[in-house]
């Protein structure tokens, strides 16, 4: 079996923001998707090990900020290689505040979306949480950057956390 053929699926790039209790985190996200049209609800899946699937599990909102094909490695690896319980990931980036309480990232964005959780699968090592659009906004006309263009252009890696990781590929 050819596990590479994983990586012919479309997907995203996409900073998953939550908070908690004031505290707010986030994470590199690629496996997002708008699943229904009425109401408008998005499907996001998240490692159960992740601070930002605590902070989503907990205050049942979660924000996502578009990353766009400015983005560069150092910025996606701040969101996506560290840990939120060791950093401050949003240090030196430029955020807004939802009416929530949820950061959104502005940097290397093209548009974000704030969804409530209605609903959550049990996926074994991850959680799809199921939310309802609540808000949103384009910012820019930037081209959004997408999981094979992460691979083939930034050069990027998927870690182990990741839905979509494939050991030595």
């Amino acid at each position: 079996m050819d596990l590479k053929a994983l990586r012919d699926i479309g997907y995203g790039m996409y900073i998953v923001s939550s908070q908690k209790e004031g505290k707010c985190n986030a994470q590199i996200a690629n496996t997002v998707f708008q699943i229904t049209s009425e109401p408008i609800t998005i499907g996001v899946s998240i490692n159960k090990q992740n601070l930002t699937h605590e902070y989503i599990e907990t205050s049942k909102i979660m924000a996502l900020s578009v990353i766009n094909t400015n983005a560069d490695l150092k910025f996606i690896g701040n969101f996506g290689f560290k840990c939120g319980r060791d950093i401050d990931k949003f240090k030196d980036v430029n955020i807004k505040m939802t009416a929530s309480g949820t950061p959104i990232v502005l940097d290397n964005t093209r548009s974000w979306v704030e969804c409530k959780v209605i609903n959550s699968i049990d996926c074994g090592t991850h959680t799809l949480f199921l939310g309802e659009v609540v808000d949103s906004e384009v910012l820019n006309a930037s081209e959004p950057m997408t999981y094979h263009y992460y691979h083939k252009v930034i050069k990027g890696k998927s870690p182990k956390t990741a839905p979509t990781y494939i050991e030595n590929a």
